[in-house]
């Protein structure tokens, strides 16, 4: 059992699909981080049972579960981890949730595996990515960041050290920084800028590209950006 460590207080993590992979992944290195999470699940009971196993496997750990739509209410910047078959479904079902002034963070992919297609092909769509597809769908004053589109999902729900840029879409940078303070809480993470929300129909297909690749080579690569400048860039 790995230990959580110490942290301050401060306001829950809830992840929306907290029961698939990427949201359990992310479930496990935060709460080795000393954050609190809440996992979402269209199922109460099933995001139960996932918040039971993050708790056997890290001592310490405060995690709990709920369904979608309470999840969603319990913090400031809330992650959907949902695959993009899901995600108009899910945020038509958090519209009442939703709150201006909230960060919905969408990891969403439009992988052609979303119509049994291959998982190594994006879909089109309309809006030029799903994040954008998420812009129009929550409730105005709801602000969308795209992010954590090239990490593995089996990487992160392991034991071993990440050393991997995590590319941040958004429109201001302040909202930017605030989801990526929570991303480099997980140790081995780096949040890159990586520009405006029209950016993520770019960054969103290198999903596809990069499990080509693990595919190709049997492994589970990520991304490294080099030459950027030591220095705090988020401040």
């Amino acid at each position: 059992m790995v230990a959580c460590r110490l942290r301050a207080v401060s306001d829950p993590i809830p992840i929306i699909g907290g029961t698939g992979a990427l949201g359990y992944g992310l479930a496990l290195r935060w709460v080795r981080a000393g954050e609190r999470i809440v996992i979402g699940s269209r199922r109460p009971e099933r995001a139960e049972e996932a918040a039971g196993r993050v708790t056997a496997a890290v001592d310490g750990a405060e995690v709990e579960g709920a369904g979608n739509e309470e999840a969603a209410t319990r913090g400031p910047i809330v992650f959907l981890t949902v695959p993009f078959r899901a995600q108009s479904e899910t945020l038509n079902n958090l519209r009442e949730a939703l709150e201006p002034g909230q960060i919905l963070v969408d990891c969403t992919v439009p992988m052609a595996a979303a119509v049994s297609g291959k998982a190594t092909r994006t879909l089109g769509v309309w809006q030029g990515s799903a994040a954008q597809q998420a812009q129009e769908m929550v409730p105005e004053g709801v602000i969308v960041v795209s992010t954590l589109h090239t990490i593995s999902a089996s990487t992160l729900a392991g034991d071993g050290e990440l050393a991997e840029d995590i590319l941040v879409c958004a429109d201001r940078k302040a909202d930017k920084a605030r989801v990526a303070r929570l991303i480099e809480r997980i140790d081995g993470l780096r949040a890159v800028n990586a520009g405006p929300l029209e950016m993520a129909r770019i960054v969103e297909t290198l999903t596809p590209m990069l499990i080509a690749i693990n595919t190709r080579y049997k492994a589970h690569t990520g991304l490294r950006v080099t030459g950027l400048p030591d220095t705090d860039h988020w401040a």
